[in-house]
């Protein structure tokens, strides 16, 4: 399965994952953790550890502070 992915304000990357790839694996390719972003299919953000259902995604970093 292929994915477009978004890096809000960065990067658009095509990832190709298996058929029952989660979100989460999504991230892997581009050096990101769960822990660090949210995953939004059509501006709902969904759970990492859920299967991919969607050809398109946004990751948005979360912001840390301190």
């Amino acid at each position: 399965m292929n994915v477009t992915v978004e890096v809000a304000g960065e990067d658009t990357h095509e990832i190709t994952v298996a058929d029952d790839a989660t979100y989460a694996d999504l991230l892997g390719p581009l050096d990101l953790s769960p822990h660090e972003v949210s995953v939004l299919v059509e501006d709902q953000t969904v759970p990492t550890d859920q299967p991919v259902e969607a050809d398109r995604v946004r990751v948005v970093r979360l912001i840390k502070g301190g």
